[in-house]
């Protein structure tokens, strides 16, 4: 068997469908799917956040997003509201009935995080945080997995073993660019890497395009070709004032582009016959 036995193929032939329960209607994540989450890249104010996703609920967003502890390379960068922030999303899920995905850094933030939070996300930066991803395992609250910044895939899947290993099989993994040579963009997408995942294991792919690019104007088309090359979703960051974010501003769409961005990846979604819940 591969060494990454429980995420592959050899120990589950058939694909994994990961389901988050929401206030109104739960939301599959998985083959046969097309699942778009949204929203800032950081929670900064309730008046803000709330009428995002307000926004983002009447175009067919499926899932919130929204950073509140944010691990930032300086450590003199916006780090997120904590507590606070996750009291602002709490209120649009309840406002919007979407169920919400938040980064957890520290499982001690599982104290505060759980009766809320649908999705806890394991950052690129803690991929290989072997004591997290071991307590995050016991955990009954679906886990998305991003990519580390230079994990080869082996190391992806391994990673996402250390999860099911320990019990909690709702995983989702998430490309989100690795660091290369190429100064031109934030990331590198490996396109590649979703095909590449459908065949070594069953877990859902989904494809931040955001993080991967870091550049709005590039959001779209990568989006697009993840989508054209099998994968289950993509999480896009969306603000109504990129310039003005206190966090990755560049990398943001607006509203209007999103709806722009939602229209054309749908339409990618239906010619692939996916469901969109």
């Amino acid at each position: 068997m591969k060494p990454f036995r429980l995420a592959s193929r050899e120990y589950r032939k058939e694909d994994s469908i990961v389901i988050i329960p929401a206030t109104e209607e739960s939301v599959s994540i998985g083959e046969g799917y097309c699942t778009i989450i949204a929203g800032p890249c950081a929670v900064e104010n309730a008046d803000q956040y709330i009428d995002l996703a307000c926004t983002l609920k009447s175009v067919g967003v499926h899932i919130l997003r929204g950073g509140l502890f944010k691990p930032r390379t300086s450590p003199y960068s916006f780090k997120g509201l904590g507590i606070e922030g996750l009291e602002i999303m709490e209120e649009a899920k309840k406002k919007t009935g979407l169920p919400i995905i938040t980064e957890i850094m520290d499982i001690r933030e599982l104290d505060f995080m759980y009766n809320t939070v649908d999705i806890l996300q394991i950052g690129s930066r803690n991929m290989q945080n072997f004591s997290l991803l071991e307590e995050i395992g016991k955990v009954d609250k679906p886990i998305l997995l991003k990519r580390g910044l230079s994990a080869t895939i082996e190391e992806w899947l391994l990673a996402a073993e250390y999860v099911l290993n320990g019990g909690n099989t709702n995983l989702i993994l998430c490309e989100r660019g690795i660091r290369t040579f190429e100064p031109y963009t934030r990331n590198t997408v490996d396109i590649g890497a979703i095909p590449l995942i459908k065949e070594l294991s069953h877990l859902p792919i989904i494809v931040d395009p955001s993080h991967a690019t870091g550049k709005w104007k590039m959001v779209g088309p990568v989006s697009r070709a993840a989508i054209a090359a099998g994968a289950d979703g993509i999480m896009v960051e969306v603000h109504p004032e990129p310039d003005r974010a206190l966090s990755d501003g560049k990398q943001s769409l607006t509203p209007e582009n999103y709806k722009k961005l939602y229209s054309e990846t749908i339409a990618l979604a239906k010619l692939g016959n996916k469901k969109l819940k």
